[in-house]
């Protein structure tokens, strides 16, 4: 059976409920949703010294790369937020790593909101390995 696009963006809502935010407050969750329809989902997990907090997104991913989950149709990201949250660049770079261009990214707001976006939208002239 297939996720929709409203499924998935409440899954990250969920996952945004785990967030580790003593020092901004500021919950986010991810949902991935792998080629096989599993759902892996992350938060985002602060630190006193902030450049080792993580976002919720990458938290996702590198929880699907090490459960050997490594192809995606598709991510939710949820934020406690009027509009639609967007990823950071970090969050974007990675996402160009371990995904297609045209794997849809759906950007959620508090009220569930969601704008559709893709990977390569969100980080067009990416950095990429020279082959």
């Amino acid at each position: 059976m297939k996720t929709t696009n409203l499924e998935l963006a409440q899954k990250a809502k969920e996952a945004s409920k785990k967030a580790y935010v003593p020092y901004s407050h500021f919950p986010v969750g991810a949902a991935f949703v792998s080629t096989d329809g599993k759902i892996v989902t992350g938060c985002n997990i602060e630190n006193a010294s902030f450049g080792l907090s993580n976002c919720a997104e990458r938290t996702a991913i590198f929880k699907a790369i090490s459960d050997g989950i490594s192809e995606f149709s598709a991510l939710a990201i949820y934020g406690e937020t009027n509009e639609p949250i967007s990823p950071c660049g970090a969050c974007r770079q990675v996402l160009v790593e371990f995904c297609s261009e045209e794997m849809p990214v759906y950007l959620v707001s508090k009220d569930l909101t969601i704008k559709a976006t893709t990977v390569g939208a969100l980080l067009p002239y990416s950095f990429r390995t020279l082959d």
